[in-house]
Parts: C-alpha cells; sequence; structure tokens
C-alpha cells in the first residue's frame, strides 16, 4: 500500500500525468480523429473548435505564460486566456508591459560576418590619436582591407568546410568557363597569383625558384603547378599559414619602402600593370574569391569599403580599353571605326556605374588616347555597381547583365564583352 486511493483508471482517465502543473489542462492526445473524445475537434469536449467551453487556467499558470505571451509564442487559447485576464489583473498587466518591452530590445539573427567598416572605423580613431610612422599606401588599402576579411572569414571555418567544394567561373572563348577545387584550392591560388606581387618585391616566391626549374610566370600555370605540389592530406592551416603571412609581408613591403614606387610596371598576364594596379587587381581578385568561399559554405561577405570599391571599379573601367583591344587582336571583336591621334575626339561610349563606389566614366571605343566629348558620344550603358563588378569577375555573363543601353548596339555588345573578358582563373 502507498498511501494513496490506488492506481489511476487508465480506461478513463488516461495515464497520469506527473509532469503537469496544477491548474494546466491535459493535452491532447496525438493523433485523436476529429470528433472523438478528447481531439477538440467537432463534437469534442474543448479546445478552440469544440462545442465544450475553453480551458481555465487559474493566476500562477496564466503568470507563467507572460512570457510566452510577450514573444508571441503561446497557443491562441493561451493568448486569449492571457489577454483576458490581463484586463482584470494590474500586476500581471504591469509584468506583461515590462516583458513586451524587453522583447523590443531583443535583436533578430542577424550576419555574423562583421561590418568591413569596422576595422577602418577602429584604425582611423587609432590614427587620429597617434599618427603612423609608416602608413599603408592609398593604393594598397583595399588589398590590405580585403586580406584582413578573408582572413576574418577563414579564421571562422570548421575543418570540414575547407573541403566544402568551391567552382571558380570566369569568360573565355565568349563563354562561361570554370575550374572545380575546394576552400584550401581557393586559398592556394590566391597564394600563388599573389606570389607575383611577392616576386616583384623581392620576397620569398611560394612556389620557389630554385637553379634548376624556374617559378612559371602566368597566373594560370602557377595556380596549376602549386595545387600539384599540394599533398593530397595537406593540411589547410599550412597553405593559410602561408597566404596570411605572404599578405601581409607585401603589405609591410610597400609601407616600409616607398621608394619602390606606385609607378613601378609589373607583368602581369599579357599586361604591364603599374604596382599600384597590380594591388587593385589582387584585391579585387580576394574580394571576388571570398565571395566563392562565402557561398560555398553559406555565410554571407558582404562588399568593401564605398571608397575602396570605387578604386576596384575605376580600375576594371580602365581597362576596358586594353580588353577591347585584345579581343579585336584575336578576331573576336569588330575592328575600330575611326582611329583618332591622342586628344583629338573620338567615339566613345558612357559607362555609368551606379550605387556605393560606383561613378561616371567615358570609354574610347576606337583609339586609347581619344578625347571624350560629349558630341562623340554613341552609346551609354547605366548598371548597378555590384553587377558590373559580377560582370567583370565572369560570373554573370555579358547577355544577361542588366543594364540599361542606349545607342549604337554595337558599341554596348562590345563593351559588356570587353567587360567581362577581364576575369580570368
Amino acid at each position: 500500500m502507498t498511501g494513496g486511493s490506488g492506481p489511476a483508471d487508465p480506461s478513463r482517465d488516461g495515464p497520469a500525468d506527473r509532469t503537469r502543473p496544477v491548474g494546466v489542462p491535459a493535452r491532447e492526445p496525438a493523433g485523436s480523429p476529429a470528433g472523438q473524445p478528447g481531439s477538440g475537434g467537432a463534437g469534442g469536449s474543448g479546445g478552440a473548435g469544440g462545442s465544450g467551453p475553453p480551458p481555465v487556467y487559474d493566476h500562477a499558470v496564466l503568470k507563467s505564460l507572460l512570457g510566452a505571451w510577450a514573444l508571441a509564442a503561446s497557443s491562441p487559447a493561451e493568448t486569449r486566456a492571457v489577454e483576458e485576464h490581463l484586463s482584470g489583473c494590474a500586476a500581471c498587466a504591469e509584468e506583461a508591459l515590462r516583458l513586451r518591452d524587453a522583447v523590443g530590445l531583443l535583436h533578430p539573427e542577424d550576419n555574423l560576418d562583421l561590418d568591413p567598416r569596422l576595422r577602418s572605423r577602429v584604425l582611423e580613431g587609432c590614427l587620429e590619436r597617434r599618427r603612423p610612422r609608416t602608413p599603408v599606401p592609398e593604393w594598397a588599402a583595399p588589398y590590405d582591407a580585403e586580406t584582413a576579411r578573408l582572413d576574418a572569414l577563414l579564421r571562422d571555418m570548421a575543418a570540414d568546410e575547407w573541403r566544402a567544394p568551391v567552382r571558380l567561373r570566369w569568360f573565355e572563348d565568349e563563354r562561361q568557363t570554370g575550374a572545380d577545387t575546394t576552400v584550401s584550392g581557393v586559398i592556394a591560388h590566391l597564394l600563388a597569383v599573389d606570389g607575383l606581387l611577392a616576386g616583384a618585391l623581392g620576397l620569398p616566391d611560394p612556389l620557389g625558384d630554385g637553379p634548376e626549374e624556374r617559378s612559371p610566370d602566368g597566373p594560370d600555370e602557377r595556380t596549376t603547378a602549386l595545387w600539384r605540389s599540394l599533398a593530397p592530406d595537406e593540411r589547410p592551416s599550412t597553405v593559410l599559414g602561408a597566404w596570411r603571412e605572404q599578405s601581409h609581408s607585401v603589405v609591410r613591403t610597400v609601407s616600409f619602402a616607398p621608394h619602390l614606387g606606385a609607378e613601378r610596371e609589373l607583368p602581369y598576364r599579357d599586361l604591364r600593370l603599374p604596382l599600384r594596379d597590380a594591388f587593385l587587381e589582387r584585391a579585387f581578385e580576394c574580394w571576388v574569391h571570398a565571395g566563392d568561399i562565402a557561398e560555398a559554405v553559406d555565410y554571407p561577405h558582404g562588399l568593401p569599403l564605398p571608397e575602396h570599391l570605387h578604386q576596384l571599379v575605376d580600375l576594371s573601367v580602365r581597362l576596358l580599353t586594353e580588353s577591347l583591344a585584345g579581343r579585336r587582336r584575336s578576331g573576336l571583336a569588330a575592328p575600330p571605326r575611326r582611329l583618332a591621334a591622342v586628344g583629338a575626339p573620338g567615339r566613345t561610349l558612357r559607362l555609368e556605374v551606379e550605387g556605393s563606389g560606383g561613378g561616371l566614366w567615358h570609354v574610347p571605343l576606337d583609339s586609347p588616347g581619344a578625347a571624350s566629348t560629349e558630341g562623340e558620344e554613341v552609346a551609354h550603358i547605366a548598371l548597378d555597381c555590384v553587377e558590373f563588378c559580377q560582370l567583370a569577375a565572369g560570373h554573370v555573363p555579358p547577355r544577361d547583365a542588366a543594364a540599361g543601353q542606349e545607342g549604337d548596339p554595337e558599341a554596348i555588345r562590345e563593351v559588356l564583352f570587353a567587360a567581362a573578358s577581364l576575369s580570368h582563373l
């Protein structure tokens, strides 16, 4: 004997609920068909849709439901009961008001990625107090900022995410193409191509430069060589550490050695870029591939600072003329219609890039040194800043670019395809 009235009769009341607080009605059994006792449906003995009376809650239970009510997490029946109770209980009404105010202080699930402006604001505040002895050159600041943002993204990644598949995309021979790799492979690619900057500054080449075999010069060949040299079980931290140290070294070098000169030319693909433009090009690629990585691991990655983004867009626009000339040499674009002497008026296209980091540029169509005048403008393109960057990165085909277009359709087509042709591995 246990001193009670005996075990409950399951045929009458069902199993005893020892966890239910006093005053809370028993929940309906899961799966009860409509119309059966306890179902709460038509003909049931309770519930919102039943013909019986609504459940009755005592004061203690209603007070315990205030938190769920304030968060809009209570059931309809509980919500009605709480709101009816609040009209007659001043103490609970005051508590409910405090809880609703507290809910307003809660933040929704936000992007965990740090605001890209935070780093600049912190540095700006520090530099206002003490000017740096060796400031980072303005043209190297976007590279410094984008490598730091990518480094922050990589620090938060789990071990298995380093093997996540990443599709690198670019535009080549009138069509989109790409290569499949992993997050670790993307960092190896950046390490290999940034090695061109390191080599030009007299820093060690990540591919090595032994006496018997010289490192490849082309970015594509360098990437392939480094991918092949990595062991299948290579630790991602090894590649990350090498890339991080190299990016820090190149920024330190140009900061401590201003005599190198921003206009010093660097062989890069089929061009010879000034050192300042080479840094901007690497900053652009770092941002684009950080976006590829973020997309692969389902993590957001925002835009660069507006002043940095403007420098990246400006570089892409300035390279359009050379890209268009290269397409003409390859027979992919129509020949120039009318050559003009340097400084003389020539046909131009007005390119309007809207949004943060955008601006207005006039692109010479026939002669790189032609002067841009309103009377010689034959076409106008307007598109969003992010859309233009995605086009220049080869992520958006020229035919799909959401651009406002007016004027000579051939000139518009040639400039859009020249922008896409700026992309590469």
